[in-house]
């Protein structure tokens, strides 16, 4: 039974109505990553040899993001989970294995859940099906699993529960395992004689029991890891939950974190021990940090790679391929793109590197801006080590600036500065002694006349 192959139905052909949005409700973000993609990642963990989607409105959204990595199946209408299930029946046709049923606006499910639905679908008992369930603060209007020592009895949504079930404290997640010989064919026996005339998944479950089959439950580690996301405001429930267990986690791992509820990560960031963030920065996807790296406040980082003992902002944007090597310093309101700044370079004050190399020990001086775009194509900048580039400068790419060169504060540099070279680029100064008295006596005499009129 263990070397059984799994398959994951993931339900999400449901309008989202109460998002409130012309994207897919499984496609809005938490931590840079939209939903139904947390869930899949945890799903291919466990290897499984087919995926199904079932989706309905903006399926084309889903189609186009996850076109790759799953098979589509269409709900229309929709008419209920247990109908929805149905739709993959085609898509599975020949598969002899595990089926794990889940929900694309669920993206918290362990794996090792999963895995542990799996692993009680294997047991000794052989259960026709497994139900995770939970156990909230409060039920509300859940369904609820009415199970002895982990046998279900019954399986009832809520509304259509007596007081007395109503009691049980035991909830369905709306998650389920089951073999794929046993799964369609119940579903071809649920019936929609209920408060809502549809067909309910968790059925399945009863009418097992009624064949005199036995069914289990096993419980998730917290209700919030089987929290549905169906509006703006539970978005950000999770969005708020995932950031309190990333942060958790870094800390835990060795990173200091100033003020913890102010730093804003992503799905993947990746800080070593002895990482030093700020209050109020933001990690974007993408970013690597390596060991000693300061974050000073109030920067942004995306797709950056900072290496051992780098110092970034306050107030610093690095963008996508930005590249700081050991020692290097990036300082407030500076902005990096493409660019790489190397081992002990400095960038300290209001610069814009795009599209450049930066050499060893160069100094970049404030107001220098890479020019690196000429309205139709990007050109790159390189800079040579221990190069000084003085305040003010214009580099207009493509430009190599060579080792240990100087160029002078105000310069707009358009050809390439040899090794060892000074390039200034300046118009010669103008001196007109007395010409600013002349001039504010003419004014002061204007304005007063016209004053006077």
């Amino acid at each position: 039974m263990s070397d059984r192959p799994i398959a994951a139905i993931i339900l999400a052909a449901g309008k989202g109505t109460r998002m409130k949005s012309r994207r897919h409700k499984v496609l809005h973000e938490i931590a840079g990553r939209p939903m139904i993609e947390h869930l899949l990642a945890n799903v291919e963990a466990l290897g499984p040899q087919a995926l199904v989607t079932i989706v309905g409105e903006y399926r084309e959204q889903l189609e186009e993001r996850l076109a790759d990595r799953c098979t589509f199946a269409v709900q229309e209408p929709q008419q209920g989970t247990g109908h929805a299930v149905q739709q993959a029946k085609e898509a599975l046709s020949g598969f002899e294995g595990d089926v794990l049923v889940l929900y694309g606006d669920v993206p918290f499910v362990k794996a090792a859940t999963m895995q542990s639905m799996i692993d009680r679908l294997r047991g000794a008992d052989a259960p026709a099906a497994v139900v995770l369930g939970f156990e909230p603060a409060d039920p509300l209007r859940y369904g609820r699993v009415i199970a002895q020592q982990g046998r279900i009895l019954k399986m009832v949504e809520y509304k259509d529960a007596t007081e007395e079930e109503r009691a049980c404290t035991l909830c369905n997640s709306g998650l389920l395992a089951a073999r794929s010989e046993d799964l369609f064919a119940l579903l071809d026996r649920v019936g929609n004689e209920n408060a809502q005339g549809e067909y309910y998944l968790p059925d399945i479950v009863n009418i097992a029991i009624a064949d005199g089959h036995n069914c289990a439950v096993v419980s998730a580690d917290s209700p919030d890891e089987v929290g549905g996301i169906n509006s703006r405001a539970e978005l950000a429930a999770a969005e708020a939950q995932w950031q309190a267990l990333a942060r958790e986690e870094a800390m835990a791992n060795g990173v200091t974190l100033r003020a913890p509820e102010t730093v804003h990560f992503s799905y993947d960031t990746d800080l070593a021990e002895d990482v030093v963030v700020e209050p109020n920065v933001v990690f974007g996807p993408g970013v690597k940090v390596a060991s000693g790296a300061v974050i000073k406040s109030f920067s942004h980082l995306e797709g950056a790679t900072v290496g051992e003992d780098v110092e970034v902002g306050p107030y610093a944007r690095l963008r996508p391929g930005a590249v700081l090597e050991k020692g290097a310093k990036v300082g407030n309101f500076v902005e990096i793109k493409k660019a790489t700044l190397g081992e002990g370079a400095k960038a300290n004050h209001l610069t814009y590197l795009g599209d450049a190399t930066v050499g060893a020990g160069a100094n970049i001086g404030a107001g220098t801006i890479t020019c690196n775009y000429d309205g139709y194509f990007k050109h790159r900048t390189n800079i040579g080590p221990r190069a000084f580039i003085g305040s003010n400068s214009a580099l207009i790419a493509p430009v190599d600036i060579g080792a240990d060169a100087i160029v002078a504060a105000g310069s707009a540099v358009t050809r390439d500065v040899a090794d060892g070279e000074l390039r200034m680029v300046r118009a010669d100064q103008l001196v007109k002694p007395g010409w600013a008295d002349r001039f504010h006596d003419a004014m002061k005499k204007k304005k007063k006349a016209a004053q006077n009129k």
